[in-house]
């Protein structure tokens, strides 16, 4: 995997430092809702981004919403002041007592029995064939991750980020909360490094799940992580880009939410259906979501990729070497 683009575009944010202070106030603001929204929506958590900023900014509580879901918000808000306050040291200096607390607010008045604490029972995830840790082996495998990542001091700041953050949800150390969790860990060694956090948007939700999935089904051999590690590239690069385009004035457009069917994606970029099928296939398009009736959707960010792989196309490239580029 390549960072160059992502380190020459943090050289860039660097000149600019310190940022205005106005500037900077805005921006945490803003990726503080949405890392929040984006988080708990890959959840399950069925509040809005807009609901979920009047839960989190100002007290609110929203019909129809479960107190879960309202303590999910401000929970994971929470989490992410605790990991500001934590910027100033190393990811070397992290300790077990670090990601403990960071669970203990995360499960805060949802499920106090088991906030910072390490499971003890064996759990499995939903709809996955992936085999998790038995119970009795995660505080030792967490001492080993607590020891890899003191050591570890080589790695680009976003492939340490992403690695600490698989290894974490390899061992799902809790009963639950175990994604929130490792999503805040990547972000605060993201950060402690001097980049933005980086948000899995919930129109990447499948991909991201399904890239994770994929090394834990084969104990991440070969290269069965690439997908991942593109993936986590892709979203510290859009962050990276906020910034770089709040320096310049101009404001981040709120994600498009609207999912559309192959039909709608095909017709909206005239390709045919058999042809988004196909790219979907080889891996080029990402589904965000899969109906109960089988119907794969797609978010409206896949339009523009799908124009890019047409564009590409038109100068006689391959699919494999349009996948190396996309």
């Amino acid at each position: 995997m390549d960072y160059k683009k992502l380190t020459e575009k943090k050289k860039i944010l660097d000149k600019h430092r310190p940022l205005d202070t106005a500037l900077v106030k805005n921006l945490e603001e803003w990726f503080r809702t949405e890392l929040t929204y984006t988080s708990n929506a890959i959840e399950g958590n069925t509040l809005t981004r807009a609901e979920t900023a009047m839960v989190v900014e100002k007290g609110l509580t929203i019909g129809g919403k479960s107190i879960t879901e309202h303590l999910e918000a401000t929970n994971t808000a929470a989490a992410l002041d605790f990991i500001k306050e934590q910027l100033k040291r190393k990811p070397s200096d992290l300790r077990e007592r670090d990601i403990l607390k960071i669970h203990e607010i995360i499960l805060d008045k949802i499920d106090k029995e088991n906030a910072g604490i390490y499971r003890r029972v064996p759990v499995r995830i939903s709809g996955s064939a992936v085999v998790l840790p038995n119970p009795k082996k995660v505080q030792t495998l967490m001492d080993e991750f607590f020891s890899w990542i003191t050591k570890e001091n080589k790695m680009h700041a976003a492939e340490l980020a992403a690695e600490a953050h698989y290894r974490f949800v390899t061992i799902h150390p809790f009963i639950d909360g175990n994604g929130r969790t490792g999503r805040l860990l990547m972000n605060m060694i993201l950060m402690m490094k001097g980049f933005p956090p980086a948000i899995i948007r919930k129109n990447d939700r499948l991909a991201y799940i399904k890239s994770l999935e994929k090394p834990q089904l084969v104990n991440g051999e070969g290269d069965s992580k690439n997908d991942y590690f593109k993936l986590i590239a892709a979203a510290v690069d859009r962050s990276l880009n906020i910034y770089l385009k709040a320096i310049e004035g101009k404001s981040e457009e709120p994600e498009n939410e609207k999912l559309l069917k192959i039909g709608e994606l095909a017709k909206a970029t005239n390709q045919t259906v058999p042809t988004i099928r196909h790219w979907t296939k080889e891996g080029l398009l990402q589904v965000a979501e899969v109906k109960e009736s089988g119907y794969q959707m797609y978010g409206a960010e896949m339009i523009g990729k799908v124009k890019k792989i047409t564009e590409m196309k038109g100068k006689r490239m391959t699919l494999n070497e349009i996948k190396g580029l996309t």
